[in-house]
This record gives structure tokens, sequence and C-alpha cells, in this order.
């Protein structure tokens, strides 16, 4: 693995996936997916705009009523190119809304997802982070141990969306496990 010193953009190749962790103000490349922290019910990613709703208001209770919540761990694909890669890692019935074996599997998810559709690129925020309290230290943990599971035949960059604040050092960790 190699490390790029410096600031962001910063680069590092796991394998065959060229890691760039950039904000998300300023994207390194396009990418063929992008995945987002998600919740059970896709309350996190729901439009917040009020709007008159455009169909009858019983037809719209009984789509709420008949509503079921998705599994967490997964991953729900949505759109096109960009693919919207929704990761189930938030319970909002639960506290903490979160547990690390759910993130572990949706990142194991998206990477499936990715190799299935043949995603070559995918933007990859810090799941877990945002709306829960996993340190960005461990997410990176959990990220590394989840691309040593893959074999990537297709995925060969990895935008990891680097969150507000955060210090280039964070990425250190990727680094720092490979000269073990």
């Amino acid at each position: 693995m190699r490390l790029i010193r410096g600031g962001y953009p910063r680069e590092i190749s796991l394998g065959s996936v060229d890691i760039v962790a950039a904000p998300e103000d300023s994207p390194p490349f396009t990418v063929d997916g992008v995945a987002f922290e998600e919740d059970t019910f896709l309350v996190l990613s729901a439009d917040r705009r009020v709007r008159d709703p455009r169909e009858p208001l019983v037809r719209l209770m009984t789509r709420v009523i008949e509503t079921r919540p998705e599994t967490p761990g997964t991953v729900l694909v949505k759109g096109k190119r960009p693919l919207r890669l929704l990761a189930i890692v938030h319970d909002l019935n639960q506290d903490p809304s979160w547990r690390e074996e759910w993130i572990v599997s949706a990142l194991d998810g998206i990477f499936r997802e990715a190799e299935s559709r043949r995603l070559q690129s995918i933007a990859l925020p810090f799941l877990g982070t945002s709306h829960g309290s996993l340190e960005k230290e461990r997410f990176i943990e959990l990220l590394r141990s989840a691309l040593e599971r893959m074999s990537p035949n297709h995925l060969k960059r990895l935008w990891l969306v680097v969150p507000a604040g955060a210090s280039s050092r964070i990425l250190e960790t990727l680094d720092t496990e490979s000269q073990k």
C-alpha cells in the first residue's frame, strides 16, 4: 500500500483499489455509485420539503401503514448511474440506532453490489459516523477489513468522502495496518 502525504485529496492503494480521500465538495473523479448512510424506514434520505401529496390521502395512509422496515446491514440499490447504494445501518427505534455488525455487513454489501453491477468507482461516506457515534478511526479499520475480504474484479477506485473537520491523519490507519 502506498500513501501520499499531505492534505486532501489523499490517495492510498489497497490491492487493486485506489482509495482517494476527499471532502464532499471536492470530488476527485466521477463515480458509478454513491453510498448513503440510511435507516430501516429510509427516513434519513427522505425529501425534507413539505409538499401537497399527489395521491389521495387514503392511498397515502394505506402505503404508510403497509410499509415494512428494511433489514439492518443490507444495501438497497436505487436510481441510475450514479447508482444510489443505501446502506441500512440505523434502526431509529433502537438506542443506539446503529451497530457495528450492521456497518460491517453493509460495507460487504456495497462491495458485493459494486462487483455484481460492474461498477469501477464508488463514493463512500464514513458510515455510522454522521448519524451515529462510530469513531472515524474505527470506521477506517472496518473499511480496511471489508476491502481485504473482497476480491475486486471491477472496482478500481473508491472515493472515501471525508467528513467535515476530519483530520487527514485518520487515513494513516490504512497505511499503518499494511506495514505490520
